[in-house]
């Protein structure tokens, strides 16, 4: 009887929060910390100035991807910049929208418009592998602008094949097409800067491979607020629960997740 009144308590007990401090000692704790952020920073920008100074390799420009106007190469995808940067978007074929990849979802949901890309001459595009008629009512439903493309037969590895959730950058030269940098994994959590604003959070992100102090609220599985109930509350990451990707919920025609969906997993 015990051990389970003492796990109710723990359930029930207000988290613990930082210590209290007057804003001198505050101010005092912040610029300690500051000097480490600094450093980090700096360490960034060293490392982004050698990837500016890898080799490259060339990439067939004429692979053919089909995006809203039919069959394109990946040539064309530049619009006559000199460089493009595309994320490789998870599909799972045959499945509905609620179920498509909420962690790819995240990663591509804050930098979908590419404005500030192509001022700096960067085009832009999005890969899936799934036939475009999948992708096509999917982008609409979403509200995405129309630069997705199905990568399905592109018969290229940097174009068609390799890991989703990847961001690849590349580099024209003429009709020549080089591959200078890709980045996956933990490192598309450049582009989720719903992220990096958690981190700057007294909670954090609440995922059990994070450091906590004692008493911090449970943390659950990594990513387990990407999707949603219809309340908006994270419910965890995969496809079989109820929900969908959390930013899904905002879009028109978006429903309550019922379990009669989910009888073919």
């Amino acid at each position: 009887m015990t051990a389970t009144h003492e796990s109710h308590t723990d359930r029930t007990e207000p988290a613990a929060v930082p210590p209290v401090v007057d804003r001198a000692a505050w101010q005092a704790a912040r610029d300690e910390l500051l000097v480490r952020e600094k450093a980090h920073t700096h360490e960034g920008d060293a490392i982004a100035a050698a990837r500016r100074r890898l080799p490259m390799t060339e990439v067939d420009g004429t692979v053919t991807v089909v995006g809203p106007n039919g069959p394109t190469t990946l040539l064309d995808l530049f619009e006559g910049r000199e460089e493009l940067v595309v994320y490789k978007h998870m599909w799972h074929l045959g499945e509905p929208f609620e179920n498509q990849c909420e962690g790819c979802t995240l990663t591509y949901w804050a930098v979908q418009d590419p404005a500030y890309l192509k001022a700096r001459g960067v085009s832009f595009a999005v890969l899936a592998k799934a036939p475009y008629a999948d992708l096509a009512p999917f982008v609409e439903f979403m509200g995405y602008p129309q630069h997705w493309y199905s990568a399905l037969d592109a018969g290229d590895d940097v174009v068609g094949g390799g890991d989703d959730g990847t961001w690849v950058c590349f580099l024209r030269q003429g009709d020549r097409v080089f591959l200078t940098s890709s980045v996956t994994g933990r490192g598309s959590e450049a582009t989720m800067p719903a992220l990096a604003l958690l981190d700057m959070t007294v909670r954090g992100r609440r995922e059990t491979w994070q450091d906590y102090p004692d008493g911090w609220p449970e943390s659950k599985a990594p990513g387990w607020f990407w999707r949603a109930d219809e309340n908006g509350e994270g419910v965890g990451g995969n496809a079989s629960t109820s929900g969908r990707p959390a930013v899904q919920w905002s879009r028109p025609g978006a429903t309550p997740v019922g379990k009669s969906d989910h009888h073919h997993h």
